[in-house]
C-alpha cells in the first residue's frame, strides 16, 4: 500500500474526506468533507485570507456561482473551454485522449486532436479498459449548463472559475478603491467543471473550491514596491530553459527577475508570496517547484505564468496554483462583450503639452447651407479622421441619409493642448489556488510513519496553525474524579478560541496514536496528580516529549506552542513515568 492508498484510507476512516453520495452508489468528481476534513479546509482557507487579504490589503468579495450566458462567451470559456476525448470503439468507455499519450509525450497539451490522434495510433495507444482501439480524438466543454427561471428563456452556466466575478465587477471595485491603481479583488468559492474521468480523489473533482486574485495594475510600469522584501527568497524555478536541460534551478526573486526568467517584478512577487503561503500551509519545500509555461503552452494574452507544482507519491508532479500575467485580455474582451467601457483614467505627475491638429468646419458657410442640420454636420466632420477629410469629396451619415461636402468647407488648424492623464485598460495579475488540491497536498506531505517498541505509528506532521485540533484533552481514566477537572480545563481551553478535542475511549497509549493520526499538535493528561498537586502534562506530537506543569500555566504555555513557541517544551524536564504509560 503506497502512501495515497494509506492517505485515502485514513481520510475516510477518520473523518477528513470521503466519496460523496454513497448512500446512493456515489458520482465520480465528487468528495464531501467530513468534520476534520471541513476544519483542515477552512485553516488553510483563513491562512490564505492572512496573507492575501490581510497582508495584502485586497479586498473580498462573493459572486454568484451561476453565470449568464454573456459572461462566457466573453471569457471564451464557450467556444475553448473543451478538453480532448476519445472513446474505445469496443468497451465504449470514454477517456482524455492527452492523459493517454502522457509517458509519451511531456506537455501534450499543447498538441491538436489530429497530433494527438496521430501520437496514439503511431505508439498503438489502446483502450486500458479493454485493450481495444480508440476512436478519433474530439472536443467535449466541460461546463454545466442550466436554464435559469421558466420557459428555457435565459441560458446559464454554473462558473468553471471564480475569477470573471472579479471581472465584470471592476467596475464598482474601481469605486470602490477611489479609481486608483493598482488594487484588488479576491474570491474564494466553489467552481465547477464536467471533468471526463476524475479517478484520482480531491485532485481532479467536477465541484471543488479555487482560491483566486484578480490584481489590476498599470501596465505601464511592472516594479512592486514591496519586492525589497522577497528579492532574496531562493526557491526552485523550473523555467523554459531549465525545462530543456530537465532539472529546477535554485535561486532568488531578485536573480530571476534580474536575468529576464521571471517577466517583472510584480509576477515575482506574487509568485514569492505563493511561495511563502505553500510553506507556511505545510506543503514541504523539498517536493515543490514552480514551473514556467512553455512557449507553445501560454496563453496567447499571456505575458508569462507559472505554476506551483507538487510532487505527491504514486501521482507524480501536480500543479496546485497558477500564477499569470493575464495582460489586459480579460478587462478588453468583457468590455467588447458588454459594450461597457471599462477603463481606468490615470493621472501624469505633471501635464504633458503635445500638439493636435484639430478640424474646424466653417460655420458661417453651413449655416446658410445646412440651417438647422449644420450642427450635426459639423459635428460628424469633427469626429473624422483628418485623412477621411484630404479626399476629393467628403461624406458624412446626417438622420442616417449621406451628405456631400465640399472640402472648402473644412481646414484646420494646429492647437497645443495641456494633457494632464489618460484612459488605459488595466493589467492582470491572477495567482490561482486550487484549495481541494492543496489540502490534499498539506496531507501527503505531513504524512509519517515510525515504529515506537515495535508498535507502528502514522503521524500527520501539521503545521499548528492548519491542524483540524490543535489540543486534546485526555483524563488518564474514565472516572468521575478526573473527568470534572478534564472538563474544567476543556471549557477553559475553549472560551480562549483554542480548538480542542476530549477522548475517553481506550487506553492512553491508544488515544495518543488517535491523536497522532490525525494531527493533533499536543495532548493534555489530567491525571492522579492534577487531584493531589495541581499539575498536567503536555504531550508533544512530534517527539512525543511529556512535561509536566501547573494547570494555572496551560492555557498559557499552550498559546506560545500553538504560535510557535517552543521553548517551554525544549527546557522542560520529560515525564518519565507517564511516558512509559504511552506504550
Amino acid at each position: 500500500m503506497d502512501n495515497y492508498e494509506k492517505i485515502t484510507e485514513l481520510g475516510r476512516r477518520r473523518g477528513f474526506m470521503w466519496p460523496a453520495f454513497e448512500l446512493y452508489g456515489g458520482a465520480a468528481g465528487f468528495y464531501d468533507y467530513g468534520p476534520l476534513g471541513a476544519t483542515l479546509k477552512r485553516r488553510i482557507e483563513d491562512t490564505w485570507r492572512q496573507f492575501f487579504v490581510i497582508q495584502e490589503g485586497f479586498a473580498e468579495i462573493e459572486a454568484p456561482t451561476i453565470g449568464v450566458e454573456g459572461i462566457f462567451q466573453a471569457s471564451g470559456h464557450l467556444s475553448g473551454f473543451s478538453d480532448p476525448l476519445t472513446g474505445c470503439k469496443e468497451c465504449k468507455e470514454v477517456y482524455r485522449a492527452d492523459h493517454l499519450i502522457k509517458h509519451i509525450i511531456e506537455v501534450p497539451d499543447a498538441l491538436s486532436n489530429e497530433e494527438i490522434y496521430k501520437v496514439i495510433q503511431e505508439n498503438e495507444v489502446a483502450c486500458p479498459e479493454c485493450g481495444g482501439e480508440l476512436s478519433e480524438v474530439y472536443e467535449f466543454n466541460l461546463m454545466f449548463k442550466t436554464m435559469i427561471g421558466p420557459g428555457n428563456k435565459t441560458q446559464g452556466y454554473l462558473r468553471p472559475e471564480t475569477a470573471q466575478g472579479m471581472f465584470i465587477n471592476f467596475p464598482r471595485l474601481l469605486r470602490y478603491f477611489r479609481d486608483s491603481l493598482p488594487f484588488a479583488a479576491v474570491q474564494i468559492g466553489k467552481s465547477y467543471r464536467n471533468e471526463i474521468s476524475p479517478r484520482q480523489g480531491v485532485i481532479r473533482l467536477r465541484e471543488f473550491t479555487q482560491a483566486e486574485a484578480e490584481i489590476f495594475i498599470d501596465p505601464r510600469d511592472k516594479t512592486h514596491p514591496k519586492f525589497d522584501q522577497v528579492k532574496d527568497i531562493s526557491m526552485k524555478f523550473y523555467s523554459q530553459a531549465a525545462q530543456e536541460k530537465g532539472e529546477p534551478e535554485e535561486m532568488t526573486f531578485g536573480e530571476a527577475v534580474g536575468r529576464g526568467i521571471v517577466a517583472h517584478q510584480t509576477l515575482a512577487y506574487y509568485v514569492a508570496r505563493t511561495y511563502q503561503f505553500l510553506l507556511a500551509v505545510g506543503v514541504s519545500p523539498e517536493r515543490l517547484r514552480f514551473r514556467q509555461h512553455k512557449s507553445d503552452e501560454m496563453a496567447h494574452y499571456a505575458a508569462d505564468c507559472w505554476d506551483a507544482e507538487v510532487l505527491l507519491d504514486h501521482l507524480g508532479w501536480i500543479e496546485i496554483v497558477g500564477v499569470a500575467d493575464r495582460t489586459d485580455y480579460d478587462l478588453k474582451a468583457h468590455a467588447a462583450q458588454s459594450k461597457v467601457s471599462l477603463t481606468v483614467f490615470v493621472h501624469y505627475d505633471q501635464p504633458v503639452k503635445r500638439k493636435k491638429l484639430v478640424v474646424k468646419p466653417d460655420m458661417k458657410a453651413l449655416g446658410p447651407r445646412f440651417k438647422g442640420q449644420a450642427k450635426t454636420v459639423a459635428e460628424a466632420l469633427k469626429a473624422m479622421s483628418v485623412e477621411d477629410l484630404k479626399g476629393d469629396k467628403i461624406i458624412v451619415q446626417v438622420g442616417g441619409e449621406p451628405v456631400e461636402i465640399d472640402p472648402s468647407l473644412v481646414s484646420y488648424e494646429t492647437v497645443v493642448e495641456e494633457i494632464r492623464g489618460e484612459e488605459i485598460v488595466p493589467h492582470v495579475i491572477e495567482p490561482s489556488f486550487g484549495i481541494d488540491r492543496i489540502v490534499y497536498t498539506v496531507m501527503d506531505h505531513s504524512f509519517y510513519e515510525d515504529v515506537v517498541d515495535g508498535e507502528p505509528r502514522s503521524v500527520l506532521k501539521f503545521n499548528s496553525k492548519v491542524a483540524p485540533v490543535d489540543v486534546a484533552i485526555l483524563p488518564l481514566m474514565d472516572r468521575d474524579v478526573l473527568v470534572k477537572p478534564s472538563k474544567a480545563v476543556l471549557d477553559g481551553l475553549r472560551s480562549r478560541g483554542i480548538r480542542v478535542d476530549y477522548d475517553t475511549s481506550g487506553s492512553i497509549g491508544r488515544r495518543y496514536r488517535r491523536n497522532d493520526e490525525v494531527g493533533t499538535p499536543y495532548c493534555v493528561t489530567i491525571d492522579y496528580e492534577t487531584l493531589e498537586q495541581g499539575t498536567v502534562t503536555i504531550r508533544d506530537r512530534d517527539s512525543m516529549k511529556q512535561v509536566k506543569l501547573d494547570a494555572q500555566r496551560l492555557i498559557g504555555v499552550l498559546e506560545e506552542l500553538l504560535a510557535g513557541d517552543r521553548k517551554f517544551l525544549d527546557a522542560g524536564v520529560p515525564v518519565v513515568a507517564l511516558a512509559a504509560k504511552e506504550q
